[in-house]
């Protein structure tokens, strides 16, 4: 007789006794499977007396008809539970073999019931956005122009900072030519800041077709470290000064930046307006997103699994734990007494990110709210070419590491907030 105690929504205890008559037709059962299938030297293959592989495999035969046995008393319960949805591995919390029978009980943890009104809406505050001026669409297209702008010839007598100097260079340490220290018809912006320091400033108010020499010094972290540290004497040789002339702001410009022959200056103001929006959303939203979900955490009870809580109990100690010194750590590890104390610790923490997990996950449901697989490997692809990372290594480490879920929560959290403040955008 298999009887189920229900704890809460989340946790139940599966109770049963199997008896010596059950175990005995079970053992039976398997020995005969076992005798169609085992070589034993003196028999032909599936004639083995059954007897015989019941002596040979006694303690196999025993421990499967065991797992047997267990397994249905497991079944049966989930069964009787109704209706759910069994989170993570059962936990076989007692196992008393008697005589006749064993005394078996089987913790089980399933997704909890999450009842959510439409008082989370309570939780949004509004938000007004400050809007998008024309001195800032006029700015961000300045500098649309600025980073199209083309390199032409400069009649300017004298370099300035800013100019692009057209250089023959050579280098000299200790009176000896530089091992690749020379270059012509170089282009250098100047203050871009990608020679060594003093340099290009020192090249400034040079004329076309003057010679100077400047004299620097290598800094001590130089990436060559014979030069490291080291004087140097350049002699240089201005052979042309450039200058940047930024792109016409006009319909052109937004046709080449938006890659679109349709385009017109006004389609690139738009573009720029929301973006610039968008920007304004996410800077304003970021603040307030906290604060929905400390609200949320505390507006709704929810029965959470006990098995999940000490899951997220592991991850927050094994975060915390490295971060101790070697003697601290050793302590805990020595000291049971000691690590529970500090388990103990994050407990409160490990519920309330359990908890709002299951808020998120109901309240995502209820606004329509999905993050898809194709979606989320757009996403990790994106950000692994962002970072200079083959995408598919990353997805592989995600994978094996069972990051994927984890991910997908986070995107859906995301996308849930964003969606329930846009709702409360005034004037939207």
């Amino acid at each position: 007789m298999v009887e189920v105690q229900k704890i809460d929504s989340a946790n139940s205890i599966i109770k049963a006794k199997i008896d010596s008559k059950t175990l005995e037709e079970k053992k039976k059962k398997i020995a005969k499977e076992i005798a169609k299938k085992a070589k034993v030297q003196g028999f032909r293959p599936g004639k083995v007396p059954v007897k015989v592989v019941e002596k040979m495999y006694a303690q196999d035969i025993e421990q499967e008809a065991v797992s047997e046995a267990v397994r249905e008393v497991l079944n049966e319960g989930i069964k009787k539970l109704g209706d759910v949805e069994v989170i993570g591995e059962p936990q076989v919390t007692k196992f008393d073999k008697k005589d006749n029978e064993i005394d078996v009980e089987i913790k089980v943890f399933t997704k909890p019931e999450v009842k959510i009104d439409d008082t989370y809406k309570e939780c949004v505050p509004d938000v007004e956005l400050p809007e998008v001026s024309e001195e800032e669409i006029e700015e961000e297209l300045k500098k649309i122009a600025e980073s199209m702008s083309e390199t032409k010839v400069s009649d300017k007598e004298t370099l300035e900072k800013g100019d692009i100097a057209v250089i023959d260079f050579k280098g000299y340490i200790d009176g000896k030519p530089m091992e690749n220290g020379s270059a012509e018809s170089y282009p250098l912006e100047i203050g871009s800041g990608s020679f060594i320091p003093g340099f290009e400033d020192q090249l400034i108010g040079m004329k076309v077709g003057e010679t100077k020499k400047i004299k620097v010094k290598f800094p001590e972290n130089y990436g060559a470290k014979e030069i490291a540290g080291k004087e140097a004497e350049f002699e240089v040789t201005l052979q042309e000064i450039q200058e940047k002339v930024p792109a016409e702001i006009n319909d052109e410009l937004a046709k080449k930046y938006m890659n679109d022959e349709n385009a017109t200056l006004e389609t690139l103001k738009n573009y720029i307006k929301e973006s610039i929006l968008q920007r304004k959303k996410a800077e304003a939203f970021a603040p307030l997103k906290e604060k929905i979900l400390e609200c949320l955490v505390e507006k709704y009870d929810i029965d959470l699994p006990e098995n999940i809580v000490d899951q997220e109990i592991d991850v927050i100690v094994g975060n915390e734990a490295a971060k101790l010194s070697p003697a601290e750590l050793k302590e805990l590890q020595e000291n049971p007494e000691k690590l529970e104390e500090f388990r103990k610790k994050f407990e409160d923490e490990a519920k309330e990110r359990v908890k709002l997990t299951f808020i998120i996950d109901a309240l995502a449901k209820k606004e329509g709210v999905e993050v898809s697989d194709e979606e989320l490997s757009q996403i990790i692809y994106y950000e692994a070419l962002m970072q200079g990372q083959n995408p598919q290594d990353v997805i592989k480490y995600y994978q094996e590491q069972g990051l994927l879920p984890v991910l997908k929560m986070n995107l859906t959290q995301e996308k849930l907030l964003n969606k329930l403040l846009e709702e409360k955008v005034k004037g939207e």
